[in-house]
């Protein structure tokens, strides 16, 4: 047997009480693609870290190509090949691209820079992999989406100091292309694995897996607890190994699309509606769509087509240039309060940036939107037993795990992103007749406060959470839709999109294809509509 390209032999690490990483041993031979699952919280990303010198393990150790990797020492794991995407970027907000993908390829007393020949590379590469991104856009200004495709880019960039990824260490990498490119990443790693390429690849995506990978290996709460080859292996013993215990799916039975259904009157609805952007195409460009109650529409796309705009429309954070937007029946404005109050539950996309304050505990981000209301606050101080204890049921009704602890103190940002997601989740959905009959409460602002959602305005719900913790944020929105709210799913997942949609439609440039019923759409069908090769026709059929 040849010596493996890496080997982690006994890796513990320990944050405090947590064992983060309990004895851990695993090899990547030389052109082997190794998939790592696991539950959020499991134990992955710490490891990963480990290998690339962002902690430094309580114990063990790590070879490459047999030579110890000298740890807690990125740059000692970029000299020996290892290139990694991270799950939460790490690239400089107020840089252009170019210059991220360049930063510590070049020796600060080097007189110059070569920056030409650095764009050329990142070009090269960029038109490889299908991951193009404009080289002199700020990273502050790209979508969540496009800064995922430069961390892939600045990992497989060969250029200066950096000859190029050996290993290459891939955190959900599709979550940002169409089926389309994902196709054609795929078929570039496979031939880049055929000539020597070794891959760690952590995706939920359980076909994905099951597709690129040669071997699997399974962490459950810090432990190695399965590994296995990917031939033979099917994804309902993936995901029970990764759970313990069967995960059932999650499927949406669509409602009728006849006239009846239609003919309700909308909770919310969006007329000729633009909004301008700095890029060379509009936000929103005439964007028309109507949400009914129990419904589930699905808005399909690659990231930073628009679809940021449109959610942070329906969460009040922007006003539109031109047409209409109504709630109810009510004009809007651009005021984040009166959307909530009005009914909105809103699910952002970055639940570390937008959707908690990391540093507040936990029992502060349960009430952080309506902290002020009569339900939680009296005279501008807030009623701190009726706030924890309306804590209390949320981290129970939604399982919110990693307050062992410190309990309903713990920080915010000490929860893996499974348990964060579960957090907000509880704040936007939760209802409130327990908390005033529990807490003695019968003021009138109470409903205010804790009455089921109108809307939901959902963007990118289960992003990089893994295959139990997407089953129960589907189970919980679904159950909002029955009780009557309407769903806007905004999700570059097509499984997702597929599994609970009623109506899909797909955003490219700004621009919104209409909201056709599930059935009527096939995979091809939504990849050529997000590449813009069918949306222009579909605009102008409706028009």
């Amino acid at each position: 047997m040849t010596e493996p390209v890496l080997q982690f032999s006994g890796i513990t690490k320990r944050f405090g009480a947590l064992v983060a990483n309990d004895a851990i041993s695993l090899t990547l031979a030389r052109g082997e693609v190794l998939a790592l699952l696991g539950e959020n919280g499991a134990g992955k990303s710490t490891l990963v870290s480990i290998l690339f010198g962002h902690y430094r393990a309580d114990a063990g150790t790590i070879t490459v190509d047999g030579r110890p990797l000298p740890p807690g020492n990125p740059s000692a794991a970029l000299a020996a090949g290892i290139g990694m995407v991270h799950q939460h970027f790490s690239l400089a907000d107020n840089l252009s691209v170019l210059d991220n993908v360049m930063l510590g390829t070049e020796p600060l007393w080097q007189p110059f820079s070569r920056r030409a020949a650095a764009r050329a590379a990142l070009q090269d590469t960029a038109q490889r992999f299908g991951l193009q991104v404009n080289a002199d856009s700020r990273i502050k200004d790209l979508s969540v989406g496009e800064r995922q495709r430069v961390e892939i880019l600045k990992a497989l960039l060969p250029f200066g100091r950096r000859r190029g990824a050996r290993v290459l260490i891939l955190d959900e990498p599709t979550a940002v292309l169409t089926p389309q490119e994902s196709e054609s990443l795929f078929a570039t790693l496979s031939q880049l694995v055929a000539q020597g390429l070794s891959v760690i690849f952590i995706s939920h995506k359980l076909d994905e897996v099951l597709r690129v990978s040669h071997r699997i290996a399974v962490l459950r709460a810090g432990k190695l607890v399965a590994e296995m080859p990917a031939a033979g292996a099917s994804k309902a013993m993936l995901a029970q190994a990764m759970v313990g215990r069967d995960v059932p799916r999650v499927v949406r039975v669509p409602t009728p699309a006849g006239a009846a259904a239609l003919a309700q009157t909308p909770v919310c609805e969006l007329r000729k509606l633009s909004v301008r952007g700095a890029g060379p195409w509009p936000q929103l460009d005439g964007v028309n769509l109507a949400l009914r109650p129990g419904e589930v529409v699905a808005i399909a796309g690659v990231a930073g087509n628009g679809q940021q705009a449109l959610a942070d429309l329906l969460h009040g954070l922007i006003a539109a240039d031109a047409g209409s937007v109504t709630l109810a029946g009510r004009a809007m404005p651009a005021t984040p309060r009166d959307w909530i109050a009005a009914g909105v539950a809103r699910i952002p996309e970055d639940r570390h940036a937008v959707g908690v304050v990391g540093d507040l505990p936990l029992w502060e981000n349960a009430v952080l939107e309506r902290y002020a209301s009569p339900a939680f606050a009296r005279g501008g101080l807030i009623k701190r037993g009726v706030v924890t204890a309306f804590a209390q049921r949320l981290v129970e009704r939604y399982d919110v795990r990693g307050t062992e602890g410190a309990g309903l103190a713990t920080p915010t940002r000490a929860l893996s992103g499974g348990n964060m997601q579960k957090l907000i989740l509880g704040r936007v959905l939760m209802t409130g007749p327990q908390l005033g009959r529990s807490a003695g409460n019968t003021e009138a602002g109470d409903a205010d406060a804790t009455s089921a959602p109108l809307l939901i305005v959902a963007n990118q719900p289960t992003w990089g959470l893994d295959v139990g913790a997407v089953a129960y944020v589907h189970a919980q929105l679904l159950a909002a839709c029955a009780a009557g709210a309407a769903l806007l799913l905004i999700s570059e997942d097509l499984d997702e999109v597929f599994a609970l949609a009623d109506r899909i439609a797909v955003m490219h440039h700004g621009r919104l294809t209409p909201a056709r019923p599930v059935a009527d759409w096939t995979l091809a069908a939504i990849g050529l509509a997000m590449a813009g090769v069918a949306a222009s026709s579909e605009l102008a059929d409706a028009a």
